[in-house]
């Protein structure tokens, strides 16, 4: 399912973790580290102690390029939402209107988030791979903001891209496994939902199933088939929870795109990087900004754009494209980057063919088989 790219967690959820045998060492420590963070931020806020290192020269988008041509920022990690796919054609979850929530009528769902409610999909599966037929991965192509991530991986200044989307188009831009945490899960493998079993299947084997208009069961055991994306109801990889510890310490650059930063706790990764780390924001408006009482506390990390403590934070106001295509160009890799997205949907376009004319000279010879078969001669 390709579309709704941004899988939402619910408020509620920003207490999950993964299981618990694999937190429970670090639990405590987390603990007293968020105490200490608390502590340090409230002294600091409130004394005007241990101000920040301002490492862009200007808070603009101009900054931010001169930032990264300097050769100091080599870990940028990017976090993306619905809102870089978009100009794909595939729809986000909340715009009026347009967005998948407000077109889900034809399903008879008893609420729009059923239709990614994990106990309703046990019962009730056909709605979801329904909807999943509509939006499958393969049927769109990465966008200019997709392809400005594999850029930076291939500039070598890319330390991850943390996405919530599940339409897999990262993947199809260039970026790998080890680039990638799929925070909400991914279309690219499907498993069984038996606890006893849990086989994994690949995305043809779950392509052809949803195309044939079949329930995906498993071949093992019978039970149903669902791809890897977070259901409400379900924890975030855990991979995300031990990425996350490791990256954004290290972030020298965060680049948000796309994304509303209200889903948790995708959202609070804003305020895990350093208080010197530079922040841009490239969306249609400014958002994940820091409520300014809680900010006092010390609480969040929230965005500063507009204040007069503003020191690192940026919002270039845009479509994400735009906004990757206004920063290749101060990078001096805009023709880079149109050539790139240029060719890649050639290649893509010209491989959809071959399959498409595979599939239907496929369809021919079976019609052909079929029509010159003798007919069975008649009893006498």
């Amino acid at each position: 399912m390709s579309g709704a790219s941004e899988l939402p967690k619910r408020e509620e959820e920003e207490e999950v973790t993964p299981e618990p045998e694999e937190q429970s060492d670090d639990s405590s420590e987390d603990e007293a580290s968020g105490e200490m963070d608390f502590l340090r931020n409230l002294f600091s806020s409130t004394l005007g102690l241990g101000s920040a290192e301002k490492v862009l020269d200007e808070l603009t988008l101009d900054g931010v390029a001169r930032y990264i041509n300097s050769g100091k920022c080599k870990n940028i990690i990017c976090m993306v939402g619905a809102g870089i796919s978009t100009s794909a054609g595939i729809p986000d979850f909340r715009s009026p209107g347009t967005g998948l929530y407000a077109n889900l009528q034809k399903y008879n769902l008893p609420y729009p988030e059923a239709i990614f409610q994990i106990d309703y999909f046990k019962k009730h599966p056909e709605p979801f791979f329904a909807l999943a037929k509509e939006l499958y991965p393969g049927q769109f192509k990465p966008t200019i903001c997709h392809y400005f991530m594999k850029m930076l991986k291939d500039k070598g200044v890319l330390r991850r891209c943390y996405t919530q989307n599940i339409d897999t188009l990262e993947r199809v831009a260039g970026l790998e496994g080890e680039d990638l945490i799929e925070a909400h899960g991914t279309f690219y493998t499907s498993h069984c939902v038996s606890f006893c079993c849990r086989k994994e299947y690949n995305l043809d084997w779950m392509k052809e199933k949803i195309f044939s208009d079949d329930i995906p069961k498993c071949d093992k055991c019978s039970s149903l088939v669902k791809p890897d994306i977070v259901f409400f109801g379900e924890n975030l990889p855990v991979r995300f929870f031990t990425s996350m510890k490791m990256d954004f310490p290290r972030c020298d650059l965060l680049i948000i795109m796309g994304t509303s930063l209200q889903v948790q706790p995708f959202a609070s990764l804003v305020g895990r990087v350093s208080k010197s780390c530079p922040r841009l924001l490239i969306n249609m408006e400014k958002t994940g900004q820091a409520d300014p009482l809680l900010g006092m506390l010390g609480f969040g990390g929230g965005m500063d754009f507009d204040s007069d403590k503003a020191y690192r934070d940026i919002a270039h106001i845009s479509t994400c494209d735009d906004g990757c295509l206004a920063l290749a160009d101060l990078l001096g890799w805009k023709a880079e980057l149109e050539a790139l997205v240029k060719q890649e949907h050639a290649r893509i376009d010209s491989q959809d063919k071959k399959e498409k004319d595979s599939e239907s000279k496929g369809a021919a010879a079976k019609a052909s088989s079929a029509s010159a078969a003798p007919e069975p001669k008649a009893e006498e």
